[in-house]
């Protein structure tokens, strides 16, 4: 397999459960920001601690920004801006 040695050398040891937050990311196709959100928050209590929250948080900020814009692009009718 081409990811053996790539999955040889993570450590998953901070996902608790048996669905990885990848599984979940890639099974729902979640873009960056998405995907990023779910995997601080899956894993705060058990790797990064509040500095995981902080960067969820970011992640969620900009998802925000990125979505306000693209509502007001649309209401302008400009559905292309978002992409620019």
């Amino acid at each position: 397999k081409c990811l053996a040695p790539f999955e040889a050398h993570v450590d998953k040891s901070h996902y608790d459960g048996e669905l990885e937050p990848i599984d979940l990311i890639e099974s729902q196709r979640l873009g960056f920001h998405e995907g990023n959100i779910i995997k601080y928050v899956s894993r705060w209590r058990r790797k990064g601690g509040l500095s995981d929250l902080y960067k969820a948080k970011v992640y969620l900020t900009r998802l925000i920004e990125i979505e306000t814009k693209a509502e007001e692009d649309a209401a302008q009718g400009d559905i292309f801006e978002r992409y620019r």
